[in-house]
């Protein structure tokens, strides 16, 4: 059974908290490999909520009529 996929902010947390580890060293190779392919996954699936964010925003202004800001 797969988990359940994080939420945007719980994949950006969790990505913030791979950046600081590989920034501070001290982890083995394959650590940190492990690391950076964790970081690859959550950097992907932001991308990802972001993308659908951006087109809902895109799709609700052409959804409402301009609001008459000509002049």
């Amino acid at each position: 059974m797969q988990a359940a996929e994080p939420t945007y902010e719980e994949a950006r947390d969790e990505l913030i908290q791979i950046v600081a580890k590989l920034e501070a060293g001290g982890s083995t190779l394959e650590e940190s490999l492990a690391l950076w392919q964790r970081g690859e996954e959550l950097a992907a699936l932001c991308e990802k909520y972001l993308d659908g964010a951006r087109e809902k925003l895109d799709a609700a202004g052409r959804a409402e009529p301009d609001s008459g800001a000509a002049g």
